[in-house]
C-alpha cells in the first residue's frame, strides 16, 4: 500500500512495509514512538518539493477545493502509475474520488488511514530526509499566510460585506435621527410650541429653528428658501401670539447645535442610501429589480452574505425575518406567518390583503432564483429580474381581475357586466305581531260570515230563531272548559267589534233580519264571558277583604306586645 502525504514543502509518497499493523488502530501510535520503529512500518518512496510559495499555494487551494493540481498529477503519474496494482491511501475521500476518476487508481480512506497520517506527521522530520526543521517551519508559516490572504481576497465589485454594514448603519441612523428630531421638537417647543404644528416636515423644522433662533426674530427673518409662502405667513402670525416661555441665548445656542447635527445626519443618510443603491445594483441587480434595494440589502444582511442567502430555499426566503413568529406558531399549533422581510417589497404592498400571501410566495420563488443567478452567475445584467417581475405583475393583475372573470371551460372569456340597478326594499313594522289574539284578515272574516249565512238560510226559512239554552253549571273539569270557551268567545267578540269599528259604512245601512240574527248570536256568546269576569271580580274582592282583616289582626297583636 502506498500513502499520499501532503506537507507545506511538497508531496511525499510512502510505502507501507507491514500492512498487518494497520489493523490495530488503537495501538498503532506505539509503532511510531521512535524514528527507528517508524522506519520499520513505513518507508519514503518519493518526495516532490515545491519550488516556491506560489506553487505551494496553488497546490493547497486545489486540495481544499478537492481538485488535482499540476504538481500532484505529475507525482501520481511518475510514481504511483508504475505500481498501479497497489492501493493509494489518501487523507480526503473527495480527493480520492477525483484521483480514481481521472487516473484510474484505487484509493483508500478509513479510520486506520487517518491514524496512520497522524503517526507519520509526528515523525515527519525523521521520515523525510534532506528537509531541515527550520526550512519546514518557515515554509509552513509562509503557506499559512498566503492561504489566509487568498481566502480573504475579494473583488471590489462583489463585496456583499459592504452591503451588510451599510444597511445596518442606515437603520442605526434612522433610529438616532428620530431620537434627535423628537428631542429638538420637545426642547424648542417650550419656547415656540406653535411652530411644531405649522411645520410638519422634520428637516424643514430643524432648518427653520436654525435660521430663526429666538421667536422674536421671525418677523425680520426670510424663510422663503425653506418654507412656502402660506406656511411662512402662518409661522409669522403664530410667533406674534405664541404662548411659549422665554429662554436664554445659551439655550438657543444648544438647540441650534442639535439642529446642525440633525441636518448633517440627514445629508449623510441620503448619501449612504445612494451608495447602498449603487452597491446593490452592482452585486445583486436581479434581486434589486425584484424586491428593491432596501429589502434586498436586509435579506442579505439577515442571511450573512449573498452566498448564504443563495443556499436558502424559497420557503425560507419568504419568512426570513419572522423566525420568532414562526416558532411561536409551531409551539402553539397555530397558523404560520406568510411573510417576513419580503412583506415590505413593492409588489406585496400594492396588492390586497386577500392576495398578499400568494404574491409573497410567488415573489419569494422568483427572488430565490434571482439571488442564485446573482451569486453564482457570471453575467451582471438584470434581464432575468425584469422578466420575472413582469410575470409577477401579470399574475397580480390576473388575481385582482379574477372576480369579474366568467367561470367557463376556457376560463378566458370575460363575464358580461350587467347594468347595476339598486333595488331597495322598504320594510314596514307590522303591529299585528304584538297581539296574542290570533288575527284573521277582514276579507276572510266577511267571507266566512257570508258562507255561514248562506248555509243556514234554507234551513231557517219559515222558522223562528231559537234562543240559546243555558246549560246547567257543572263542577270540576267541565266548568274549567266552559270558562276557557267563554274567554275565547270574548276574544272573538272583541275582534268582531274592532272590525265593525273599522268599517263604519256598514253600520250606516238599515238593519235587516240577518243582522238582527247576528246581534242575538253575539249576545249569546258574550253572556258566559260576562259571568266569568263577574266571578273573577267577586273572588278578588274576597281576597282583598281577607288580607285587610289579617293585617288588622297582626297590627293589634304587635300593639299589645309592645305595651
Amino acid at each position: 500500500m502506498l500513502v499520499l502525504f501532503e506537507t507545506a514543502a511538497g508531496y511525499a509518497i510512502f510505502k507501507v512495509l507491514d500492512e498487518s499493523k494497520l489493523q490495530q488502530v488503537d495501538s498503532l501510535y506505539k509503532e511510531f514512538e521512535t524514528p527507528e520503529k517508524a522506519n520499520k512500518v513505513v518507508k519514503l518512496k518519493h518526495f516532490e518539493k515545491f519550488t516556491d510559495t506560489t506553487e505551494a499555494l496553488a497546490a493547497a487551494t486545489a486540495l481544499v477545493e478537492g481538485k488535482i493540481g499540476k504538481s500532484l498529477k505529475k507525482v501520481l503519474k511518475k510514481v504511483v502509475a508504475k505500481e498501479a496494482h497497489e492501493e493509494l491511501a489518501v487523507s480526503d475521500a473527495k480527493l480520492g474520488g477525483v484521483i480514481k476518476d481521472k487516473l484510474e487508481l484505487s484509493c483508500v480512506h478509513s479510520s486506520a488511514v487517518a491514524e496512520l497520517m497522524r503517526c507519520i506527521r509526528s515523525q515527519m522530520e525523521s521520515l523525510i530526509s534532506g528537509l531541515p526543521p527550520k526550512e519546514m517551519s518557515a515554509m509552513s508559516l509562509g503557506l499559512a499566510h498566503s492561504l489566509s490572504r487568498y481566502k480573504l481576497k475579494f473583488s471590489p465589485d462583489k463585496v456583499d460585506t459592504m452591503i451588510v454594514q451599510a444597511i445596518s448603519l442606515l437603520d442605526d441612523l434612522d433610529k438616532e435621527l428620530n431620537n434627535y428630531i423628537m428631542r429638538c421638537r420637545e426642547w424648542y417647543g417650550w419656547h415656540f410650541p406653535e411652530l411644531g404644528k405649522v411645520v410638519v416636515d422634520n428637516l424643514a423644522y430643524c432648518k427653520t429653528v436654525l435660521k430663526i433662533g429666538d421667536r422674536t426674530n421671525v418677523a425680520t427673518t426670510d424663510l422663503s428658501e425653506i418654507l412656502p409662502e402660506e406656511v411662512e405667513a402662518e409661522v409669522k402670525l403664530a410667533a406674534e401670539i405664541s404662548m411659549g416661555t422665554e429662554v436664554s441665548e445659551q439655550d438657543i445656542a444648544n438647540i441650534r447645535h442639535l439642529c446642525d447635527q440633525v441636518i448633517e445626519i440627514s445629508d449623510y443618510r441620503a448619501q449612504l442610501y445612494d451608495y447602498l443603491k449603487n452597491r446593490m445594483t452592482a452585486i445583486a441587480p436581479n434581486l434589486t429589480v425584484m424586491v428593491g434595494e432596501l429589502v434586498g440589502a436586509r435579506l442579505i444582511s439577515h442571511a450573512g452574505s449573498l452566498l448564504n442567502l443563495a443556499k436558502h430555499p424559497a420557503s425560507t426566503v419568504q419568512i426570513l425575518g419572522a423566525e420568532k413568529a414562526l416558532f411561536r406558531a409551531l409551539k402553539t399549533r397555530k397558523d404560520t406567518p406568510k411573510y417576513g422581510l419580503i412583506y415590505h417589497a413593492s409588489l406585496v404592498g400594492q396588492t390586497t390583503a386577500k392576495n398578499k400571501g400568494k404574491i409573497s410566495r410567488m415573489l419569494a420563488a422568483k427572488a430565490s432564483l434571482a439571488i442564485r443567478y446573482d451569486a453564482l452567475g457570471e453575467d451582471t445584467n438584470a434581464e432575468m429580474g425584469v422578466e420575472n417581475r413582469a410575470k409577477l405583475e401579470a399574475r397580480l393583475r390576473q388575481l385582482e381581475d379574477r372576480g369579474i372573470r366568467k367561470i367557463s371551460g376556457s376560463g378566458k372569456a370575460m363575464a358580461r357586466a350587467d347594468k347595476y340597478q339598486h333595488k331597495s326594499e322598504v320594510k314596514i313594522y307590522d303591529p299585528s305581531g304584538d297581539s296574542t289574539i290570533p288575527s284573521t284578515s277582514k276579507k276572510r272574516k266577511f267571507e266566512e260570515v257570508e258562507q255561514q249565512e248562506a248555509a243556514e238560510e234554507p234551513t231557517t226559512s219559515g222558522m223562528k230563531p231559537k234562543k240559546p239554552k243555558k246549560e246547567p253549571q257543572v263542577q270540576g273539569e267541565q266548568a274549567m272548559k266552559g270558562r276557557h270557551e267563554g274567554l275565547r268567545c270574548s276574544r272573538r267578540s272583541s275582534l268582531t267589534m274592532r272590525i265593525s269599528e273599522e268599517t263604519p259604512e256598514t253600520s250606516a245601512e238599515p238593519e235587516t233580519p240577518k243582522k238582527k240574527k247576528k246581534k242575538k248570536e253575539k249576545k249569546a256568546v258574550e253572556e258566559p264571558a260576562e259571568e266569568y269576569h263577574l266571578h273573577c271580580s267577586i273572588i278578588l274582592q274576597n281576597f282583598l277583604f281577607v288580607r285587610s282583616l289579617f293585617d288588622t289582626i297582626l297590627y293589634f297583636c304587635l300593639f299589645e306586645k309592645r305595651f
